[in-house]
């Protein structure tokens, strides 16, 4: 496995000064924002899709410093009810994985995304409840309607241009566990995988060295986000899981999304690596900082230090006690 970072925490820097800060903190590959929630910043679709030579230029800027791209993303919700959301989500997913075929990039990150609850909605619906019926319904009409078709179809274009999907399974949209994650990978192609993220298992009450068994054993592992969940028991009695507070009320919270080792055991997180070696990942772990109380610079820095002290980088040799 190699260290790497998804660089939208880095926006305020141009694309080299990302890449000398991602090289000088030691680590081996970038994961880079298309478009989408994650913004841009480092990447112009359009004039990197109608360029060879700017092609070139920006993939020699990151194999110059021994770097690779592990993942471009682009997280949306292109199969939303607000039809320009839905658009640009889609010409921005297409976009970027036309791209990822031309640079040799192997995975595009993104959500499922979350349809509404009938033809004629305005807002996307995430029924999280069987009972009343209606949700029970909706919830039927949007596997059906919208998310097996719109996927399937572009499970089929990203498997025509040798690219995987790595779904995050994050909750809010439609897929966000080990089972709708197969049953939507079952439903279109193996392109489609997760990008596992340990974070928004822990608040659903997931255990990530489970789902990693769960999702290995189907090779439905594509690329993995290093973000820690610190878990406030108390504030859980108050509010539950499905806290609709602002992440910014982190007193009252019921959980904070933390830097790595700052809400679950560096033994924990060691399990995560060894589990991920067991069932078949041996790709980039990629650090993810969304943590409201340090800096970036900190945030960053304490997840490189506690990942590095864990990663499983070479390969086993042979068993030459048995």
């Amino acid at each position: 496995m190699k260290l790497g970072v998804f660089a939208v925490l880095f926006a305020g820097k141009t694309f080299e000064e990302m890449l000398d800060y991602v090289q000088i903190a030691g680590l081996h590959g970038v994961e880079i924002g298309t478009g989408g929630y994650p913004g841009n910043a480092h990447c112009n679709l359009d004039e990197l899709l109608g360029s060879e030579d700017k092609r070139k230029e920006y993939i020699d800027h990151v194999h110059s410093r021994g770097l690779t791209i592990s993942a471009f993303s682009c997280h949306d919700n292109p199969v939303s009810p607000n039809k320009e959301i839905a658009r640009n989500a889609h010409e921005t997913f297409t976009k970027t994985v036309r791209l990822a075929k031309l640079l040799d990039v192997p995975v595009v990150n993104t959500f499922s995304g979350t349809p509404g609850s009938h033809p004629d909605s305005k807002y996307s619906n995430w029924p999280i409840s069987p009972w009343p019926s209606e949700y029970s319904n909706i919830y039927k009409w949007q596997w059906e309607e919208k998310l097996i078709p719109y996927w399937k179809e572009q499970g089929k274009f990203a498997e025509d241009h040798g690219v995987k999907i790595g779904l995050e399974l994050h909750g809010g949209f439609s897929v966000h566990t080990p089972y709708t994650m197969l049953k939507l990978r079952d439903a279109t192609n193996n392109s489609i995988g997760a990008n596992l993220d340990p974070s928004h298992l822990w608040w659903q009450g997931i255990d990530p060295v489970a789902a990693i068994k769960i999702l290995g054993k189907e090779n439905a592992i594509h690329h993995f986000h290093a973000k820690d969940t610190f878990i406030d028991q108390e504030n859980v009695n108050m509010h539950g899981l499905t806290d609709m507070q602002s992440y910014g009320e982190v007193q009252s919270r019921a959980w904070t999304f933390r830097s790595v080792g700052c809400g679950h055991s560096i033994q924990e997180w060691s399990d995560m690596m060894s589990a991920l070696r067991t069932y078949g990942y041996d790709y980039v772990v990629s650090i993810e900082h969304e943590d409201p109380l340090m800096s970036i610079e900190e945030g960053f820095s304490r997840a490189v230090k506690n990942l590095k002290s864990v990663l499983i980088e070479e390969q086993p040799t042979d068993m030459w006690w048995a």
